[in-house]
């Protein structure tokens, strides 16, 4: 009887827990089922997504806190590690260019901007010469001490940065740890590359960008650098003694400090379609905070409708334009002159009051873009000047005197003697500044596109020349100005020179004498 009542109960208690039985079993047959409606990446996938995770947070790494500035010679320089498919180096050199060199073939490329030269570093060269002979020694070994650096810093950004966006993306600190291990890993496998496949003779094969394409006729070819590395040691000593007379020149004259309150001119003539001259523009524009530009005439060089689109950047220059026409620019180019914002183009005894100085100009009579000399051509200039002394009287009659006249031709400029303080003049592509007889001052402009087409056919090239007027903005009275010449084709010089009025020394007195 036991043996019957613990059957039924074990029976009993069977049939009791086979509902909850089943539901497990139905619960553990139905789990594959609902995995299945949430699909797992595939492992290439997510390979592919930490990849780009990776690449993605290194990039930024590096854009945002992967840069070092270090003193290399008398320059002061940021070095960058950049990604790129050639790898290389890129050397630029504001605003001249920039020279690239094969020095690796890595995943990673070496960005250096020389930022500028320092003053007092650039100087002891000058002052002590002998130490050039070292500067080659001095310069390896900064450029070494900014690598290694770099290479420090550049890792504490990939990691820095791989790291951040992994967490971001898919916050687990696991993942985020791998980003980062995985984007250090990468930046070591490209340095190893980049130290295998390092070519020291690089430096003797640059290609060279911007004005700095003009270097190669300096510095000659590589066999010539290597047989006559004296004479290339000299040349780069004479660059940077130059370029430092540049930065002495601009900021030790005594003899003139213009205050904030000064009207500057750009005076600028016979571009003649060079393209370097406006970013040389631009720059004199920002560096001395020019408040017009005054162009007299010879932009162009053949005057056709095919040439204007080589005026479209003076828009951008940063100053208001004050052109008149010479014997190069046709009426073509004044019509479309006279539809650029930004641009005034003064003719026929024609004012205009800008930045708080009032220009009147007329244009050339002469129209020779083939150069040819036209019976009459001088009978025709003196009465372009004396149509425009004529105009002068006028303003100055009607209570609105004129500060400064425009012609491209000194020979018309000349007419308007004793009418004027100053007029501003070119066409002979190199700078004179004379007193006329009547007192007007005559200043006459260079070529600021180093005579264009035609700087290859003297036995010189042409200088690339400009002037910085500085005016009194109370008298409207010149009181100083700056002449800049950088070398022509071929030559890497820069100059620049203050001169004083005789007028404006102790007890000078105006130029011309105001009439009563």
């Amino acid at each position: 009887m036991a043996r019957v009542t613990a059957a039924v109960l074990t029976a009993t208690g069977r049939i009791r827990k086979a509902p909850r039985a089943l539901a497990r079993h139905y619960r553990a047959r139905q789990a594959p089922s609902t995995v299945q409606l949430v699909p797992q990446p595939h492992p290439w996938a997510r390979a592919l997504g930490l990849v780009t995770v990776v690449l993605v947070g290194a990039w930024l790494g590096l854009l945002i806190v992967g840069n070092v500035r270090v003193p290399v010679g008398p320059m002061d320089t940021t070095m960058t590690l950049r990604p790129s498919l050639s790898g290389g180096t890129k050397i630029n050199v504001s605003p001249l260019g920039a020279l690239r060199l094969d020095s690796h073939i890595a995943p990673v490329r070496l960005d250096v901007n020389v930022d500028q030269l320092d003053p007092a570093r650039s100087q002891a060269l000058v002052d002590h010469p002998e130490r050039l002979s070292g500067l080659q020694d001095e310069v390896a070994h900064d450029v070494a001490h900014g690598t290694r650096d770099l290479a420090v810093r550049s890792c504490v950004a990939v990691v820095a940065g791989a790291t951040a966006l992994g967490l971001a993306v898919y916050r687990r600190p696991r993942r985020a740890l791998a980003a980062g291990g995985l984007a250090l890993s990468l930046l070591a496998a490209s340095g190893a590359t980049a130290a295998l496949t390092w070519n020291s003779k690089s430096i003797l094969e640059p290609k060279f960008s911007g004005l700095l394409s003009s270097a190669p006729s300096l510095v000659g070819d590589a066999r010539s650098i290597v047989t006559e590395f004296d004479v290339y040691q000299k040349e780069l000593a004479r660059l940077v003694t130059n370029v430092t007379k540049l930065y002495d020149a601009t900021s030790t004259l005594p003899a003139y400090r213009p205050d904030p309150t000064t009207i500057r001119v750009l005076h600028v003539s016979d571009i003649h379609l060079n393209p370097a001259s406006w970013k040389i523009i631009a720059s004199l524009v920002e560096q001395y905070q020019v408040n017009v530009i005054a162009d007299t005439g010879d932009t162009m060089d053949h005057g056709t409708a095919a040439e204007n689109g080589f005026l479209d950047p003076i828009e951008d220059l940063g100053a208001p334009y004050v052109w008149v026409r010479g014997n190069h620019d046709s009426m073509l180019t004044q019509r479309y002159l006279e539809g650029l914002k930004n641009v005034h183009v003064l003719d026929e005894g024609r004012a205009k009051t800008i930045a708080g100085l009032r220009f009147a100009g007329i244009g050339d009579p002469q129209f020779t873009p083939d150069r040819t000399n036209k019976p009459g051509a001088e009978q025709s200039q003196e009465l372009a000047g004396a149509r425009l002394a004529s105009a002068l009287r006028d303003h100055r009659a009607a209570g609105k005197p004129v500060d400064v006249a425009m012609a491209h031709e000194p020979s018309a400029a000349r007419g308007v003697d004793g009418e004027v303080p100053l007029v501003l003049a070119g066409h002979l592509h190199h700078d004179e500044m004379e007193i006329l007889d009547q007192g007007t001052r005559l200043r006459i402009e260079g070529s600021t596109g180093g005579s264009g087409l035609r700087a290859v056919e003297g036995d010189y090239p042409d200088p690339i020349e400009a002037s910085i007027l500085y005016f009194d903005r109370d008298t409207h009275r010149l009181q100083a100005w700056d002449e800049i010449e950088l070398g022509g084709l071929g030559l890497t010089t820069a100059e620049v020179s203050r001169h004083l009025p005789e007028e404006n020394h102790p007890g000078g007195t105006p130029s011309p004498t105001p009439t009563p």
